[in-house]
């Protein structure tokens, strides 16, 4: 690295990634981003060089929902920053703080279509916090500071940094201290004691409470206060699926998640209380189906960070904006034990009345108890990490959950393709965890290049595919809805007479083991052979497509239409 006062602009970029504390950077090099890589050469940041660019944008998605801090990742013009376009977007639907260098064209040849230019800026505009287009090397320091400020603060999200040719290769002093300066930017919001005093006066009240707790009790890592709150209040505890971990499903006030294939109780709690406590949740489709059916009884009480959230979905009774977890500090200090005791009786019931379960076929290699069998063999301690589908759900639903960052998931956008490069970010970040990626068939294929990435960087995660040889959830849905009349779902190839394509022999090709399962009673020694390989190793799980993933809430249709065989 250049350590005279005049700098090259790529020199300069990485020395502000450097000191934004940036250690691990998926990057993908092109023509108007090799400077970049040039000077990334002589940096302290580890370049992980992913086989696509999407699944660099999804490993630093994961790595940023491993810890919290925002991922970073790299790729040059054109296509290489279209490329991104997809885990951009899955950033912003699930508030995960990212912060994209790309490069561009010379800025004297901006709009003049020329090789590889696209207006990056222009097309990321409806899915990021906020974007910068360098056009003077000297404003590096200032943009990349902001950049990640905006990244991690307040509502957390997205944020693009352009950088043309000529800015990387401009040579110019510059002050890498410089002062943050937002003219319309708020991130911290203070609430009054007037609102906590209201909001205590409608625990008091409610004979019916419930907490719906979302991804923002994670990302304010409010955990322990909401844990807190809940036992001292006495009060149950459903989350979103991107809050899953932020309260512990051991605890016997957990209801689990709720929605469109959440569990009855927590559905049936959500919807029958009289004072619902919505702490960093949206009240997205798949929760509420259509708002105004649901938790029709209920006071609403909505807590969130982001403004524009309260009274978006739901009309709130009372809103507040504010941090999750400075309210619930306040609301600890002095708590309100309520004894609830029919109201616990009544989830109780539904809890015996309606779990979570299966019809077990001999033999079978069901979905649902290879999940079982996991938690069970990894002591309920890895970090799970699914593609979308019916085996994200079953991950969800048949792993038990009981910290923080413990299931990363594609929530907003559902995004194929998610599960092995996000994966891959949270095993770089969280080296001391066991990192699995549960993926189907389908979602597997869409990034399955990133094997020869888990080799080439020696990244340690385990693969386990539920493998049905179906794009399974719109499968299920055909079932459902259709007449399970198949439209382009089926997967396997009838002119080969065996599940399709080998997933075993395509990752041995990438050096990576990998064993197949058919039968039930394989799975326990697959999985230890698994979980004792040393390396990246590949499981696939043969299921066979006969499950749907229950309950399930049909689209447009409110908790009681919910299914359960």
């Amino acid at each position: 690295m250049n350590n005279n006062k005049a700098m090259k602009g790529s020199d300069i970029t990485i020395k502000c990634l450097e000191n934004e504390g940036v250690e691990t950077l998926f990057a993908y090099p092109g023509g108007f981003s090799l400077e970049l890589h040039q000077s990334l050469q002589d940096s302290s940041i580890r370049v992980i060089l992913p086989r696509h660019e999407q699944g660099g944008a999804f490993a630093a998605c994961g790595y940023a929902r491993a810890t919290g801090k925002a991922g970073a990742c790299m790729a040059t013009s054109g296509p290489g920053a279209t490329n991104l376009l997809t885990g951009i977007a899955d950033a912003y639907m699930d508030s995960i703080p990212l912060v994209c260098v790309t490069g561009q064209v010379p800025s004297t040849m901006i709009g003049k279509n020329v090789f590889q230019e696209t207006d990056i800026i222009g097309m990321t505009r409806p899915i990021i916090k906020h974007s910068y287009l360098v056009l003077k090397a000297q404003d590096l320091p200032r943009i990349i500071k902001e950049a990640f400020h905006l990244a991690v603060s307040g509502r957390p999200g997205p944020v693009i940094v352009d950088i043309p040719k000529n800015v990387q290769q401009e040579i110019c002093e510059v002050d890498f201290n410089p002062k943050l300066e937002f003219n319309a930017y708020k991130s911290h919001f203070d609430f009054t004691k007037d609102e906590i005093t209201k909001l205590k006066k409608m625990i008091s009240a409610s004979k019916r409470p419930c907490i719906y707790a979302g991804g923002g009790i994670i990302t304010a890592e409010a955990s322990d206060e909401l844990r807190k709150f809940a036992e001292s209040y006495n009060i149950p505890v459903t989350t979103t699926l991107m809050g899953v971990g932020c309260f512990p499903e051991d605890n016997p006030l957990s209801l689990k998640w709720l929605g469109m294939h959440g569990t009855v109780y927590a559905n049936n709690a959500a919807n029958e209380s009289d004072l619902l406590l919505a702490f960093g949740a949206r009240f997205d489709d798949r929760v509420t189906g259509d708002p105004k059916t649901f938790a029709v009884g209920a006071k609403i009480v909505h807590v969130d960070i982001d403004r524009s959230e309260i009274n978006k979905n739901k009309p709130a009774d009372l809103g507040i904006v504010a941090d999750i977890k400075e309210v619930l500090h306040e609301l600890n200090k002095e708590p309100i034990h309520q004894d609830y005791s029919a109201w616990h009786e009544q989830i109780n019931d539904w809890k015996e009345e309606f779990p979570l379960m299966y019809k077990e076929k001999l033999g079978s290699v069901q979905p649902q108890y290879v999940m079982e069998k996991l938690c069970e063999m990894t002591n309920g301690e890895a970090i799970i990490v699914p593609g979308v589908g019916q085996h994200q759900m079953w991950a969800a639903q048949y792993y038990n959950y009981t910290f923080p960052r413990q299931l990363l998931t594609s929530g907003g956008l559902g995004s194929m393709g998610f599960g092995l490069p996000a994966a891959m970010g949270a095993k770089v970040a969280r080296p001391d965890k066991l990192v699995i990626n549960i993926d189907g068939d389908g979602s597997f294929q869409m990034n399955i290049q990133e094997l020869g990435t888990l080799h080439a960087e020696q990244i340690n995660i385990k693969m386990i595919i539920l493998n049905n040889q179906h794009l399974g959830m719109v499968a299920q849905w055909e079932d459902r809805f259709y007449n399970s009349k198949r439209g382009n779902t089926v997967m396997k190839n009838e002119r080969v007479d065996r599940p399709y394509p080998d997933f075993v022999t395509i990752a041995s090709g990438y050096a990576i083991p990998g064993r197949e399962v058919y039968k039930r009673e394989d799975l326990e020694s697959a999985i230890k052979e698994m979980l004792e390989t040393e390396g990246p190793y590949i499981l696939d799980i043969h299921t066979g497509y006969e499950e749907h993933v229950l309950p399930m809430i049909p689209p447009g249709k409110d908790y009681k239409a919910i299914i359960n065989e």
